[in-house]
């Protein structure tokens, strides 16, 4: 075999593995798992602007979501924006804020990530003692960072359908790598 032979084959051998390794990430890519990037403070102090995290979406395609979890989501009012949250209720679930405190089911949720104590709004979807009930096919969300967070309390329960994947690990920046936790709340999952 002459130098010729062999480079091409060396070429040919390269450019399939490329275009092979292209597909395996434009699958999981689409389909498995893609990164997002946190921005801004809604889930301080659990994530910090600039932060990169991966989302999972195939999990929500084998089972239901669960309270505590953290996802990306179609924000409501720009589907071209991307927010993210902690799950604090699922469909059938009782929502209540009272006295700076959630409570999930008639229990107060023990959320030792939050930045500051719950608090509403004029104009907010939810008001202070009122019990809301999750519908089917929604989900009540909330950022860990209560005074900045744009959630549920404002636009109400999220559609399960808007959801992009939950997030699970996080990659950036190399100090803060690792699984993302699901925090345990009163009643299971």
């Amino acid at each position: 075999m002459d130098i010729q032979s062999r480079l091409s084959a060396i070429v040919m051998d390269t450019v399939e593995t490329i275009v092979v390794a292209l597909s395996i990430f434009v699958v999981v890519y689409l389909f498995a798992a893609q990164p997002n990037e946190v921005k801004g403070s809604s889930m301080v102090p659990t994530f910090h602007d600039g932060e990169y995290i991966l989302t999972d979406k195939i999990s929500y395609k084998l089972r239901d979501p669960i309270r505590g979890e953290v996802i990306v989501f179609k924000a409501p009012r720009n589907p071209d924006v991307d927010y993210i949250k902690r799950i604090i209720g699922v469909p059938g679930d009782k929502i209540k804020v009272e006295n700076q405190t959630v409570f999930v089911n008639g229990a107060p949720i023990n959320e030792p990530y939050i930045a500051d104590k719950t608090n509403l709004f004029g104009g907010s979807y939810i008001k202070e003692g009122e019990e809301i009930t999750v519908p089917k096919g929604y989900l009540w969300v909330m950022g860990d960072n209560r005074p900045h967070s744009s959630d549920s309390r404002e636009f109400g329960p999220i559609k399960e359908s808007d959801i992009i994947g939950r997030a699970f690990f996080r990659y950036w920046p190399p100090t803060v790598l690792g699984l993302i936790k699901t925090a345990e709340y009163p009643g299971g999952k």
